[in-house]
């Protein structure tokens, strides 16, 4: 089996696989990574050759983007305390206790150092798809997925400043200090500077495919040129995706939204499950090609009980705070110790630590080996994969014994925002046209909305009636969806004897399948 037969089978693995993992009630990402390690173990299974330099610029601006585009500035701000002491309090205080422990198992204390940045960011994919599936209070997932986005950045800051200071072997504190600033200023500054630019071709493109060709190339323009001009290129992303999250969306034509939104959350899907796989993968083939010594085992035990006793700590101290704060300014009190001990337990590691790992060279400045390479390769991927399946596996039992209740209330939201939106547009129609001159279009369109909010009020009741009920939302679905497929196998069979031209079929399918989005 070559490397383009093994993508392949990677690739099949994560088709079958992502339907099993809701069958199975596994996290998705845990089910790809234990493939991994099973299809690493078949006889004669090729070595997979990855450039170190291409990683991060590869990986990293696409999944950093797609997060972006699943919040806002705003929800952020009101939740800036949790995120900056999780995604950058917690992370500079892994990579201090992880280098410590590195540290007295005999590595030096800047390639300690490097390893506590590598495993020092946790991985929101995981937690995320459980918190969703279990639907948890909509603030912790927020919480969940500010962290990780956040604390990429500052892990990779902490990964580029050790990496360099073990592979130069000369870098001072002013110089640390100096990179450190710059990689933040710069990075963010370019990420805005470049969200502006692409909101300003955005609006005078107006054209669907061309503004998510741009929206793909964005991202990657952003990485790269920060990294050119010394600043975060994990920054510079988040800057470009917060930025056109929150202004872009009117620059933007339905069709480019629409095609955008999908194209990023397939890409998203696409790259974290080959990520997953190929981690499980690399850990076998690494331990073959390698000597797993005694201490790096040690060294991986001790890193893993430091990562979860560190992080339970600082939640449950920061939550602590939190509160003693919310009492004096008589505030709605923040999670309590239920929500706190399920974000504490959310530390898997996964994408930024194995994408961090794989780009380490084989070389330093002079051309000696990088120091340790071998142990603290072995030992970054042994974190990843003892968190993910340890700590994956078990969050979703987790959160249901510990009770952590049910968020329903985005579903009552979304209805109230459609009607809203819908009884606006009607209200100026019945403005817009005072005379009469366009009486017989105004009445169409009046129609076309008075009929929709009509359906959206009866849906809503009828939500409301099965959760009194019981199981009536579900009988509510299930009737729609019946009746979905017999519109669609209508469609379909008038296409199939040429009754209608295949361009007609589609835009009639598009109209139905968009309705079955919205209905279920």
């Amino acid at each position: 089996m070559d490397e383009v037969a093994l993508i392949g089978v990677l690739m099949g693995g994560v088709v079958l696989l992502t339907p099993a993992a809701d069958w199975l009630r596994i996290p998705q990402p845990v089910l790809l990574t234990i493939f991994g390690l099973a299809l690493a173990l078949v006889p004669f299974s090729p070595e997979l050759e990855l450039e170190p330099e291409l990683i991060l610029p590869v990986v990293l601006p696409p999944l950093l983007f797609a997060a972006t585009q699943r919040a806002t500035a705003r929800e952020f701000r009101d939740h800036a305390g949790a995120v900056f002491f999780l995604a950058v309090g917690l992370t500079l205080a892994t990579v201090g206790a992880v280098g410590v422990v590195a540290h007295q198992l005999g590595l030096s204390w800047w390639t300690a150092l490097m390893l506590g940045a590598m495993v020092s960011p946790p991985d929101p994919v995981a937690a995320t798809a459980v918190a969703r599936r279990l639907r948890l209070p909509h603030r912790m997932v927020t919480i969940l997925e500010g962290e990780g986005m956040f604390n990429d950045a500052t892990a990779l800051v902490a990964f580029k400043v050790t990496l360099a200071a073990v592979v130069t072997g000369n870098v001072s504190r002013p110089e640390i200090g100096g990179a450190l600033v710059l990689a933040v200023l710069v990075g963010t500054l370019l990420g805005i500077l470049l969200g502006v630019i692409t909101k300003v071709i955005l609006s005078v493109v107006h054209d669907g495919y061309a503004e998510t060709t741009l929206t793909v190339l964005a991202p990657f323009l952003a990485y790269i040129a920060a990294e050119r001009l010394h600043g975060s290129g994990v920054l510079a992303v988040l800057g470009l995706g917060l930025y056109l999250r929150t202004y872009g969306h009117a620059a933007t034509t339905s069709q480019g939204w629409l095609l955008g939104r999908g194209v990023w959350s397939y890409a998203d899907f696409l790259i974290t499950s080959l990520v997953f796989a190929i981690l499980g993968y690399e850990l076998v083939k690494v331990i073959d090609r390698t000597q797993v010594s005694q201490r790096s085992v040690v060294l991986a035990a001790l890193v893993v009980a430091t990562l979860v006793v560190l992080r339970a700590g600082w939640v449950f101290i920061g939550a602590a705070l939190a509160r003693r704060r919310s009492r004096r300014r008589e505030e709605p009190l923040p999670q309590g110790w239920r929500e706190s001990a399920v974000v504490s337990w959310a530390g898997m590691r996964g994408v930024v630590t194995v994408a961090a790992t794989l780009a380490l060279p084989e070389v330093v400045d002079g051309g000696g080996a990088l120091p340790d390479r071998d142990q603290i390769v072995i030992v970054a991927l042994a974190v990843v994969l003892v968190t993910l399946v340890l700590q994956g596996l078990t969050l979703a039992p987790l959160t249901r014994w510990l009770g952590v209740g049910r968020d329903d209330d985005d579903e009552v939201e979304v209805t109230e925002l459609r009607q809203r939106a819908a009884q606006a547009a009607l209200d100026h129609l019945r403005r817009d046209d005072p005379s009469g001159a366009f009486e017989e279009v105004s009445r169409a369109a009046t129609l076309q909305y008075e009929g929709y909010l009509a359906a959206q009020a009866a849906m809503a009741e009828a939500r409301a009636q099965g959760d009194r009920d019981g199981g009536g939302r579900d009988q509510l679905r299930g009737l729609l969806g019946r009746a979905t497929t017999v519109e669609r196998s209508l469609v379909l069979e008038a296409r199939r004897r040429g009754e209608v031209s295949p361009a007609s079929a589609d835009e009639v399918l598009r109209d139905i399948e968009g309705r079955a989005l919205r209905d279920f």
